[in-house]
């Protein structure tokens, strides 16, 4: 069986990109087709051969990308796949959209529909820095994707959704089912006893700093109650955030290697979430050290925290973070507890899942076919 994976792109890490590890792992004769790659930042996928589209001769692209994403489609229906058995695309953009024989299955690991053409869009016009005349363009260019986007969905022959929270939003814009297979992490299975765990009594907020992560929210709150936060990433919020703050006891440390951040994670008091996200990979590594968390009630974080481990806050307002942080003080959560509750979303059993899935799927598409 001939396996091709297809990528939004490859030019920077994050939850996409583990999972197209994991299927790396399951399917290691592969081959991957996205739209631009940058193999310095994935030495993972040496050994692994990696087509790009004809976006990837286009200079600055690599790091732009999504200033053009307008030419996407056209890049991943150049793809040929004529020669695969089964397509596994990992779709939060484009990629779904490749084209396909009907003799293969393409199974599609849906992480959102296209936020910028669907829920996003208004949101996404607003916040963009271009001249009001230059938003009316984008509001058409918007609305030819959105029209190509729910063409491409249509020739999925299976979906299967990161979350409910997805899975709700696949049937909402796409019309169509589709099965939850939660993305996995690597897990830390052996967590200390609490007593030999040495809490340096600070929260934690980690990840990409940008817009729809709410950083701001959690700088404003601290900045009320004066405690130790932590914050950990780098992205385009940072100066503002920075200039945001009046806090003495909040610190910003920008990029940290993964034996830094995994302290981090352990030592702090609680992760605090609060943005919307279509699944959220950080509140388990949280939970995998034992670790609570505080989180937005939405999203994803709502799959995979539990009253054992976190609790939620009901608005993204600073008020609101700082009530459920007062909550938080006044509970007690058990590290074990924490801890298993994030075992289930160990990488193996993903990958587990996935693999028996997409068999079943493939052995039934071939029924199918005759």
């Amino acid at each position: 069986m001939k396996v091709a994976i297809i990528a939004d792109w490859l030019t920077s890490r994050g939850g996409a990109e583990e999972v197209i590890f994991d299927l790396v792992k399951i399917y290691p004769h592969a081959e991957i087709f996205t739209s631009v790659y940058n193999p310095k930042k994935f030495p993972e996928l040496k050994k692994t051969t990696v087509h790009t589209s004809f976006l990837q001769k286009i200079p600055f692209f690599n790091k732009k990308h999504q200033l053009l994403i307008s030419l996407m489609p056209l890049a991943f229906e150049s793809f040929d796949l004529s020669k695969f058995d089964l397509v596994i695309s990992s779709s939060a953009y484009c990629s779904k959209g490749v084209i396909t024989k009907p003799s293969t299955l393409h199974v599609c690991y849906c992480h959102t529909p296209m936020r910028l053409t669907w829920d996003g869009s208004h949101q996404f016009i607003k916040e963009f820095p271009l001249p009001s005349l230059l938003k009316k363009l984008a509001t058409n260019q918007i609305h030819k994707l959105r029209s190509w986007d729910y063409l491409a969905s249509q020739r999925v022959d299976q979906f299967i959704a990161n979350s409910n929270y997805i899975s709700k939003r696949i049937q909402k814009y796409y019309k169509r089912n589709s099965i939850v297979i939660h993305p996995g992490t690597s897990i830390n299975h052996q967590v200390p006893k609490p007593s030999q765990i040495p809490h340096k009594n600070f929260y934690l907020a980690l990840g990409r700093l940008i817009s729809y992560k709410r950083f701001d929210i959690i700088v404003k709150a601290f900045n009320k109650t004066q405690k130790n936060l932590v914050i950990i990433g780098k992205g385009n919020m940072l100066k503002k955030l920075k200039e945001l703050n009046t806090n003495p006891n909040t610190h910003f440390l920008g990029f940290v290697d993964l034996k830094t951040k995994n302290q981090y994670l352990l030592q702090a008091n609680a992760l605090i979430f609060p943005q919307e996200e279509d699944f959220g990979i950080t509140p388990i590594e949280a939970q995998s050290f034992g670790t609570p968390v505080i989180a937005y009630n939405k999203g994803g974080a709502t799959e995979t925290v539990t009253s054992k481990t976190g609790l939620f806050f009901q608005k993204q307002t600073p008020t609101d973070l700082n009530h459920a942080i007062q909550k938080f003080e006044s509970q007690k959560f058990n590290s074990q507890d924490i801890l298993k509750n994030a075992q289930q979303f160990d990488r193996q059993n993903f990958q587990s899942k996935i693999k028996q899935t997409i068999q079943t799927m493939y052995e039934q598409h071939q029924e199918k076919m005759g």
